[in-house]
């Protein structure tokens, strides 16, 4: 070992190269120390700098985006509200909805929730919480005795849950209604450990620190490791949003400061290093070269032999390294050969068992390729054909590499869990997006199918939660050997045509498929043109029309493709009669539009999501249509409306919702038409004409005020009672007490 060649190098070169390399060192140090210095300390600012920028960019970030959905947001100011918010569900889920958006939307947010002034209730974003069972108390106590603060808080312990621990968060509050109210707090808890993230992504830690001190001088955040001695403090900057101090430095500190002044000498001796390393690497070279030149001489004999290559066209380095490579090639070449030979086996054998070749040989060859160890025995056999959901998406979203992977990952995926149903599972893709699985099991057929439709539904919800993929799964019926496979694997193939019509979701049984159908290509017309008739006359029957046409379509389970034929026909018919009609309903039918309704038809995946968008479609030309008609003349509808109001008001269910239905109009387009006919919104008038019906009740009667409360269309007596103070300025029972006389009744129709 001593007179190795490895440790005769070793000894020779490695004196010299290390005298050399030290006395370099030295001396690129002394010539580029004050430089280096000046360019890190500059560096260092920069990059500190930007750290403190980046972090106040995202909180007033936070802040404006916070302020503007508030602003244009009105769940919040009826939420402050209690008279608005008392009972209505609609305002809390608004309010919640919205937060939970604003959490989701910026990773810093850790979470946010709405105090309300008057009845101390809080509203996360998991729901109310009383004022007793809040875990945040003793913060809003603060936040409510200096309401005039804007700024973050200092770095506290926060947890919303009661299980919860505590993390630590900087808070804002902002006063409601905006700016400047008075009737409730929304409180912003940044996640500090979000920022520690934040600040640790953008700082290299193996070169420089940077330590966060509060304006007490008290070290908040640092990314030098516990236990590590710190480096030289090179810049000191003040953010002003948080009166935080960031302090940062290199953690190596400045090298040779002992040395101030660049001398000559070392210039010298440096010169005079370099030529003795030079000479004496030229003289233990040619000392070590005569046995390395031996050793190689054998190594390039035997490459000359196996390749007939010439000995002076490699040096020796490149000798070892050929020969090397060589070899290796050699090996990865025949594992590959082996593996590519053994895959391309197994999907040839099951593309000839689909096509209903090869089944005589089909269990030798399956044992030959590994697929199923010998012994085990598979009665029962059914094939899958799995798709993927909008593939046009999922190309275009995804580049070639990340498309076969994923592809791989979900063959294994769905094998693994048909192995976990106890079957055996082989599966090959036989086309872009559509996999083909062979599954089998030496079970009851009825047993069999059950754990097929198991697998299947475990398969799609797996992948969409995890891969983000939509997944249809066509199943072929069972057979009971290997030969009859090409039979189910086109069942399967046919039950995918079908998906619309059985509204299976993501599950198409073949066994499900009814008799076909004769050639219905007339019934179909006929229903279409009935149903532009109708909407061409308004009358509003359409609707029952398209309903049949769909159960129609769901009974004779049409193939996807003369459904999708089908709609389209009628989109055409229907363009075509009120293009005629009305010139401004042409642009609902141009070229752009009518592509994109085509590929809204084609991402659908029943007939019941159809449906909803079909009706969605026509209900909106629908309402343009008849708005044509009418020629903004809706007295008439306004009048019918006031009229059913006033017949209807004490049914507590009466709303804008209510309205649309009883009419077949938009929420919107009744708050429009009240808006403009009475010059007030449709709650405002509804409570007006209850209170002035209750007044008369609580004057005229002896009935309690419970009686009175269902009588003018309220649920229980509380809510009756807050509104009636409300509008009359006293409560139901002072109203009666005082003996006040009813007002008198409002001319609503000439309001």
């Amino acid at each position: 070992m001593k007179k190795s060649w490895y440790r005769r190098m070793l000894l020779s070169y490695f004196p010299i190269f290390l005298f050399t390399i030290t006395m370099l060192t030295f001396l690129s140090f002394l010539m580029v120390n004050e430089l280096s210095n000046n360019e890190t300390v500059k560096a260092d600012r920069i990059s500190t700098g930007y750290i403190m920028d980046t972090l106040s960019r995202s909180l007033r970030g936070i802040e404006t985006d916070v302020l503007e959905e508030i602003e244009k947001n009105d769940y919040y100011r009826d939420f402050i509200n209690v008279d608005r918010a008392s009972d209505n569900h609609e305002v809390t889920f608004g309010v919640v909805d919205s937060m939970r958006g604003l959490v989701a939307n910026d990773s810093l947010i850790d979470s946010m929730y709405v105090y309300r002034i008057e009845d101390k209730q809080v509203l996360t974003r998991i729901g109310l919480v009383s004022w007793d069972d809040f875990a945040d108390k003793a913060f809003l106590e603060q936040a409510l005795e200096q309401s005039a603060y804007q700024g973050w808080s200092a770095i506290r312990p926060y947890h919303e849950l009661s299980l919860e621990t505590d993390k630590k968060v900087i808070s804002m509050y902002k006063r409601e209604p905006l700016p400047f109210g008075t009737e409730g707090l929304v409180v912003i808890n940044v996640n500090f450990y979000a920022v520690e993230r934040l600040i640790q992504s953008m700082k290299n830690d193996s070169v420089t620190f940077l330590h966060i001190r509060d304006k007490d001088g008290q070290l908040l955040f640092s990314t030098m490791p516990p236990g590590e001695e710190g480096g030289k403090v090179l810049n000191r900057v003040d953010m002003g949003v948080l009166g935080w101090t960031f302090e940062s430095g290199i953690k190596a500190g400045q090298l040779f400061l002992w040395v101030s002044v660049i001398s000559y000498v070392w210039v010298v001796i440096g010169v005079l290093t370099v030529l003795f390393a030079i000479i004496y690497i030229l003289y233990i070279t040619r000392k070590n070269y005569k046995p390395i030149r031996l050793m190689m001489n054998r190594i390039e004999s035997i490459q000359l032999r196996s390749e007939g290559m010439g000995a002076g066209k490699m040096d020796e380095l490149s000798l070892i390294d050929h020969t090397l490579e060589n070899l290796i090639q050699q090996a990865s070449d025949f594992e590959k050969q082996q593996q590519d030979h053994i895959l391309a086996g197994r999907r040839q054998l099951f593309f000839d068992l689909i096509r209903g070749e090869g089944a005589a040989s089909a269990e030798e060859r399956i044992l030959k390729l590994k697929l199923l160890s010998a012994g085990t025995k598979l009665g029962q056999f059914s094939f899958i054909v799995v798709e993927i959901g909008q593939y046009g998406i999922f190309s275009s979203g995804f580049s070639v590499m990340d498309q076969h992977t994923l592809k791989f990952a979900l063959s294994n995926v769905l094998q693994e869990l048909a192995q976990d149903e106890g079957m055996f599972a082989w599966a090959e893709w036989i086309g872009e997006s559509r996999m083909g699985i062979i599954v089998g099991a030496d079970h009851e057929k009825l047993e069999l199918k059950e754990r097929i439709r198991r697998f299947a539904e475990k398969g799609g919800v797996w992948v969409s939660d995890n891969l983000r993929m939509a997944l249809t799964f066509g199943i072929g019926p069972i057979v009971e050997d290997w030969a009859p496979i090409h039979v189910s694997y086109q069942s399967a193939v046919d039950a995918m045509l079908h998906k619309l019509s059985l509204n299976k979701d993501a599950v198409v049984m073949s066994d499900d498929l009814p008799g076909q159908a004769g050639n219905m290509s007339y019934k179909y017309l006929q229903m279409a043109a009935d149903l532009v008739r109708e909407f061409r006359l308004s009358t509003g029957n359409w609707r029952e029309h398209l309903e049949k046409l769909f159960k129609s379509l769901e009974a004779d389970c049409l193939k996807d493709e003369d459904v999708r034929m089908l709609l389209q026909t009628l989109m055409d018919m229907l363009g075509t009669e009120l293009s005629s009609v009305a010139e401004v309903l042409h642009e609902h039918f141009t070229a752009e539009n009518a592509e994109r309704w085509k590929q809204s038809v084609d991402h659908t995946m029943s007939l019941t999501e159809l449906n909803g968008l079909v009706l969605d479609h026509l209900t909106e030309l629908y309402h343009h249509y008849v708005a044509f008609c009418e020629t903004k003349n809706h007295h008439a509808m306004i009048t019918e409306m006031k009229t059913y109001i006033e017949q209807n008001f004490a049914n507590p269910d009466l709303s804008l919702k209510h309205l649309s239905d009883r009419f077949h109009i938009s929420g919107k387009y009744a708050s429009y038409l009240f808006k403009e006919e009475f010059n007030m919104k449709f709650v405002d008038f509804i409570v007006q004409l209850r209170m002035e019906h209750a007044e008369v009740l609580l004057a005229e009667t002896e009935d309690s005020v419970q009686s009175i409360a269902l009588q003018v269309g309220y649920a229980n007596s509380i809510t009756f009672g807050r509104v009636f103070k409300k509008v009359s300025g006293v409560t139901p029972g002072d109203f009666r007490r005082l003996k006040l006389k009813p007002g008198k009744p409002s001319n609503h129709a000439g309001l």
